[in-house]
């Protein structure tokens, strides 16, 4: 049994043996070493057993769910706070943001009238398609700014880099061990044409919500076509040497070279987008693997590794987004999730 600790301070002792100590959730009280006390009422928790899931006793003081403060502040549903938080741009008169438009390059249609059987050989990525209606989107993009907000996050759709953590030269997909897939002109077509539609707040139909098992999580808004890029995963680049005791719930994997010192994570603890409040799945049993609907996939874009979310089936609306923690390297505890 732990308490969350204070930086700098040694490794707490663990409470005499006579004394037992049981999960709030679960029941049990073996694992002693992940299990956390409440600084306030004294009550246990697995760190696995918490939602969303503490990858490590974390530092400072904690607080069991039922004594955090629960009240979530909504964000403003007014058009220029949302402008202004994701710093979307203007359009040249009155303001107001562009109606949504999806269109392909005039490249990209010649393409798609080649042959079916040319078609079926490769299946190319799809451009999210965003809510026709103007409202609809503002209560989407007020629903991310909701979740960004409470976690005490700033929004970024991009991979940042921080004078104190990895440089941008650090991350080279060509160090990637066995090679990392390179995205195709017609993919990378497809992303820059989301990333352009993001710019001007045209977001994909998803919608955050609060549970109160799972903490926020993400919806589907409309019906998501399969292959359809929603996201990309966005965050502070860090060598993971550096986040081997980190706190944070949602690190990602971005690059492994063959030396294990300098591979890299994206941390979304400070800066960050919508991707950092999707569901993983437990992908020890059949019903927790058939929940999942977004495939994590990283790529070699322009010479930088890239972590994209995208859709591995059809969605339906309301349906909620589940992808694999473990997709890559099967590290983290995901036997407990629901």
């Amino acid at each position: 049994m732990r308490r969350a600790r204070p930086v700098d301070a040694p490794p707490p002792l663990a409470r005499a043996r006579h004394v037992m100590a049981l999960c709030g959730a679960c029941g049990a009280g073996d694992r002693d070493e992940e299990l956390l006390l409440c600084d306030i009422c004294d009550r246990a928790r697995h760190t696995f057993c918490l939602r969303p899931i503490l990858p490590a006793v974390p530092l400072g003081s904690w607080l069991c769910p039922d004594c955090a403060p629960t009240s979530i502040i909504r964000f403003p549903l007014k058009q220029s706070k949302i402008v202004d938080f994701f710093r979307i741009e203007k359009a040249a008169e009155g303001g107001a943001v562009r109606p949504a438009k999806c269109g392909l390059s005039q490249d990209a249609k010649r393409r798609k009238r080649r042959s079916l059987v040319m078609h079926k050989k490769k299946r190319r990525l799809l451009p999210f398609v965003p809510t026709a209606d103007r409202v609809r989107r503002l209560e989407q993009m007020a629903s991310a700014a909701t979740a960004l907000t409470s976690s005490k996050m700033e929004f970024s759709n991009e991979l940042t880099y921080v004078p104190s953590m990895a440089p941008i030269s650090a991350n080279q997909a060509k160090l990637e061990e066995g090679g990392m897939q390179v995205l195709s002109k017609e993919d990378k077509e497809t992303i820059e044409l989301c990333r352009s539609m993001l710019k001007r707040g045209e977001c994909p139909p998803l919608l955050v919500v609060f549970d109160s098992h799972e903490g926020f999580t993400v919806q589907a808004d409309a019906y998501i076509k399969d292959l359809t890029f929603l996201t990309e995963y966005a965050g502070d680049v860090d060598y993971l040497k550096n986040r081997e005791n980190d706190g944070c719930d949602s690190i990602m994997t971005l690059l492994s070279p063959a030396d294990p010192s300098q591979k890299l994570v994206i941390c979304p603890d400070k800066r960050g987008n919508i991707a950092r409040f999707i569901n993983g799945i437990n992908n020890h049993t059949p019903d927790g693997k058939k929940k999942q609907n977004i495939k994590c996939v990283r790529y070699d874009i322009d010479g930088e590794c890239h972590v994209l979310l995208v859709a591995c089936r059809d969605i339906a609306r309301g349906e909620k987004l589940y992808y694999d923690y473990n997709g890559h390297e099967y590290a983290y505890p995901t036997h407990h999730f629901v």
